[in-house]
């Protein structure tokens, strides 16, 4: 059994839930909540992964893989030409 997901703290709703192509999309991609907060803190407040992670209440190495996965899904939507999706499971609580 999985050990249940810790409680990841993010800074601020987002005015946009759903981003889309101007052209149909091909697709779909769901991004949570804390990996948009993990991109945000890092890539463009420029925190370092350290200051960020304490921010969002989790480990480093956590923040690390978050941020990962994200990046991940954010560059095959761009490149895929899908829509993405922003939600946010019940472990992500806001400041």
């Amino acid at each position: 059994m999985a050990r249940p997901k810790k409680n990841r703290r993010i800074g601020e709703a987002l005015k946009a839930r759903l981003l889309k192509p101007q052209r149909k999309p091909d697709g779909l991609t769901d991004i949570k909540g804390d990996e948009l907060e993990a991109m945000r803190l890092c890539d463009v407040k420029a925190l370092f992964q350290e200051k960020a992670a304490r921010s969002m209440g989790v480990s480093r190495r956590t923040l690390e893989r978050i941020l990962d996965s994200g990046r991940k899904k954010v560059a095959e939507a761009l490149i895929s030409g899908k829509a993405i999706k922003i939600s946010f499971p019940e472990y992500v609580t806001f400041k």
